[in-house]
């Protein structure tokens, strides 16, 4: 694939989008960066391809964050380079974190819209000693892959033993899986198997369809089949919508099979869109746009500021908050972007976030945050996730 494709040459300095090329004038840069103008990061992210609402999300997250907050933390500039790996082939994206370390001297690597993207990118940072803040990808096994990982959104298992443990609660006895055949869907398949048969329930169907193009209506025709009294679902931010229409067409519901899922079904991106099909519809998940809190009320300002027609979700909060959480490193460090000295910074840092209180583990690296159990419901017109319970702190359970 082509160079001019996969980079997508947009330098965010100071809430600002400035066009920019392939970088012929790199090492000029990367001298300026030296003598401390500026602490570049490198952020990839899909912004074309089948996943590209991630990358809108996040981007958009990160522009906001700059708005609101300036560009300058701990006396130094900022300024991120954004490059688009398309979301489909882990060497683009191992060749982009390459190009920005090497290249362009970013002093933090970030973004990471799925899985096989960001663990293509741990080499990079763990060879440049380079931090690598993960704002999208959900594997819980991805921070163990470099010890300079850490990460600002969250995990599959973290998100779904809660709304296990909510259906064994509930009178759910016997409960169907579908998700996408790859590995944050297998996290969900087995947090969720796990925790639901341990409170005594059943799982008779497990079902996996494939992460490119998808076409759920042979597998829930056989879950109606089945007759489970639920369906547990995850499938990729974006692709909710498609679920729930097979859902409702295949008549699900009238055969008396509840949809619950991770919060990835319900994507406040595209709720909207899902129209009655979704109402009802029980999931547990780390944020919602719903959410009640003078950060979220601030954050959801913020993004409509570059976003006027578009409703932040989980990705977008990933974004934000892995912004805050360099910012506050540069701030600790005094601007200072040496790796390791960053990294130090960085890791257990606890702050509140728009999505309620969060930790980044010292340990582990990975975050630690509320989990809601919410339900869809119309409000003043439009489908919002209602949150109705709270798991509090909940550390990832897969690592």
């Amino acid at each position: 694939m082509r160079a001019s494709t996969t980079r997508r040459g947009l330098i965010l300095a100071g809430g600002a989008a400035v066009a920019a090329g392939a970088a012929p004038g790199g090492q000029r840069r990367a001298a300026a960066q030296e003598a401390g103008e500026t602490a570049r990061i490198g952020l990839i992210l899909p912004m074309t391809g089948p996943f590209a609402s991630t990358g809108r999300q996040v981007e958009a997250a990160v522009r906001a964050y700059l708005r609101a907050h300036g560009g300058s933390f701990g006396g130094r500039r900022v300024e991120v380079l954004l490059r688009d790996d398309t979301g489909i082939a882990p060497d683009i994206t191992r060749r982009l974190a390459q190009e920005l370390v090497v290249r362009e001297r970013v002093r933090v690597l970030a973004g990471f819209g799925l899985t096989p993207l960001a663990l293509a990118a741990a080499p990079i940072a763990t060879e440049a000693r380079v931090p690598m803040v993960v704002m999208a990808a959900a594997t819980s096994a991805i921070v163990q892959r470099s010890p300079y990982i850490l990460r600002t959104s969250f995990t599959l298992p973290q998100a779904t033993m809660p709304i296990a443990d909510w259906a064994a609660r509930n009178g759910i006895r016997t409960c169907a899986t579908l998700v996408t055949d790859y590995a944050p869907g297998l996290d969900a398949e087995r947090a969720f198997k796990q925790r639901f048969t341990a409170a005594g329930g059943q799982v008779p169907l497990e079902l996996r369809t494939p992460l490119r193009n998808p076409d759920y209506a042979p597998f829930l025709q056989r879950v109606h089949d089945a007759k489970p009294q639920a369906l547990f679902v995850f499938v990729p931010s974006g692709e909710g919508a498609a679920a729930m229409k097979q859902f409702a067409e295949r008549g699900l519901r009238e055969a008396g099979i509840r949809l619950i899922g991770t919060g990835d079904l319900t994507d406040d991106d595209i709720l909207n869109d899902m129209g009655e099909p979704a109402i009802g519809v029980i999931t547990s998940h780390h944020y919602s746009a719903a959410h009640d809190s003078e950060e979220n009320r601030a954050f959801l300002a913020a993004y409509r500021q570059v976003a006027p027609d578009a409703r932040p979700n989980f990705m977008a909060v990933g974004g934000w908050d892995g912004m805050h959480l360099i910012a506050e490193g540069l701030k600790r460090t005094g601007g200072a972007t040496e790796g390791d000295r960053l990294l130090a910074a960085m890791k257990g840092l606890s702050w509140t976030s728009p999505r309620g209180p969060v930790t980044i583990d010292a340990n582990t690296r990975d975050i630690v945050q509320d989990i809601y159990i919410r339900r869809v419901e119309r409000r003043d017109g439009q489908l919002w996730n209602i949150e109705f319970d709270r798991i509090a702190q909940v550390r990832d359970p897969g690592t």
